[in-house]
């Protein structure tokens, strides 16, 4: 070791670049890998907290997976939220849910279009919208309300037991992005239209034909849907705007099962599948799978590239140690003159190309939290509804670990020629050269 750490410092420069270079690799290595686990890490401790135990969705959408675009409409939908406890007992709550997209305008782009005063500039404001019965999702995680009392009205009032006959509430909640983006809070009006007006214009003609909301409340993010823009109202006044609301329009896109006894969510998961075979239902475990295998595939295409960088470190490692073997071959051939055994001359090389591997990872960590935390605070500034607490990255022992054995295998591969090229130099003709 005494000897292996001689060499490095009689080359501090190239020791010190060459350990800068298998710190760079394996910094990389470890940056893609927090990012991967920081992703789901997250997403597994939120889907656990969510209460949402079992997740439905159409029979229709065949072998897809449910991550997949958006799956086909569920029909009957308001009846499944009492036909699935009335079938499993342990389903303490089956919520449906439609999620659309719809446009938005405000009181004050309501007065420029009357004014003949929108700038020509205008666009439009999207937002995913989710059509609900707010009472019925006790135990299943919802954005928290910042301001406002939230909708008043028990059960879905217009759907009216069926006939779609009720009185509609024309309540919306918007979520905090949502409502600053519109510049509006508790108490004022918005118009939505699943259609959007083609120039400023067609703004008169919109605004008579969408439908005005009463802004009850404003909300916190939803990790559930991922969009930073959400809104929420009642479920049959969604399904009207959409072109559903009626008897035999009364759709949902996803119906989210919460259990009294989440122990074993696979025998409910079979009783109610049995029971209800327009639906396909999904454990949480299999959700978080089918994440997993997203984050699998971009963790993938990490590993490539950080392998290559290790190649590249691995190959100027071993060029600088078979540099170091030359330099020295005089030295080496003296400590097999006196007795060293061939073994032992290669051992100083390969403790040589492992120091600087270890002075490489004791670079590389740094570096890569340091990145790892800068990557993590620009993602969280830009990607909108997120919750708090979440992370894009995580360094738990796993990642430091496979950082670790990625050096390792840097100086063990790296060190393998010089090793080699030490062993075999000829003692004699060393020690005869001027």
């Amino acid at each position: 070791m005494r000897y292996a750490l001689g060499a490095i410092r009689r080359r501090p420069a190239r020791s010190a670049l060459t350990a800068l270079g298998i710190g760079l690799a394996s910094g990389l290595v470890v940056l893609l890998l927090a990012l991967s686990a920081g992703v789901q890490a997250s997403a597994t401790t939120l889907a656990y907290a969510s209460g949402v135990d079992l997740l439905a969705t159409s029979s229709a959408a065949g072998n897809a997976s449910v991550l997949n675009g958006t799956p086909p409409p569920i029909p009957h939908a308001h009846a499944l939220a009492t036909q699935i406890p009335a079938v499993d007992p342990n389903a303490a709550v089956a919520s449906p849910w439609l999620i659309g997209d719809l446009v938005f305008g405000n009181l004050s782009l309501w007065e420029a279009a009357n004014a003949s005063r929108v700038p020509a500039s205008w666009t439009y404001t999207g937002a995913g919208t989710v059509g609900w019965i707010p009472d019925d999702l006790a135990g299943i995680e919802v954005p928290p309300l910042y301001n406002g009392s939230g909708f008043r009205y028990p059960g879905d009032p217009h759907y009216a037991n069926g006939t779609f006959e009720g009185n509609a509430t024309h309540e919306i909640v918007l979520d905090q992005t949502l409502a600053g983006v519109l510049g509006v809070t508790v108490g004022e009006p918005v118009w939505a239209s699943p259609a959007a007006p083609p120039s400023p214009a067609a703004l008169p003609g919109w605004y008579a034909s969408a439908t005005e909301f009463t802004v009850v409340g404003v909300s916190g993010p939803f990790w559930l849907v991922p969009s930073a823009e959400l809104a929420f109202v009642y479920l049959s006044e969604l399904q009207g705007l959409l072109g559903g609301g009626s008897p035999s329009t009364d759709y949902a896109t996803l119906v989210l099962v919460h259990l009294t006894d989440p122990t074993d969510p696979a025998a409910d998961q079979a009783k109610i599948q049995g029971a209800f075979p327009q639906l396909r239902v999904f454990t949480l475990a299999q959700i978080l799978g089918e994440i997993q295998h997203v984050v699998d595939v971009y963790r993938t295409f990490g590993v490539l590239i950080g392998a290559i960088g290790l190649v590249v470190a691995a190959l100027f490692t071993t060029t600088v140690l078979q540099m170091s073997v030359d330099d020295r071959s005089r030295e080496l051939a003296v400590l097999r003159a006196v007795g060293f055994r061939r073994a032992a001359v290669g051992g100083q090389v390969l403790e040589e190309g492992l120091l600087l591997s270890a002075a490489g990872l004791g670079l590389g960590l740094p570096l890569a939290y340091v990145g790892a935390e800068a990557i993590n605070r620009f993602l969280l500034r830009s990607v909108g509804g997120l919750p708090t607490g979440f992370s894009f990255v995580a360094f738990d022992p796993a990642v430091l670990a496979a950082g670790a054995a990625a050096v390792v295998a840097v100086g063990l591969v790296a060190s393998a020629a010089p090793a080699v090229r030490a062993m075999g130099l000829p003692v004699a003709e060393e020690l005869r050269a001027p």
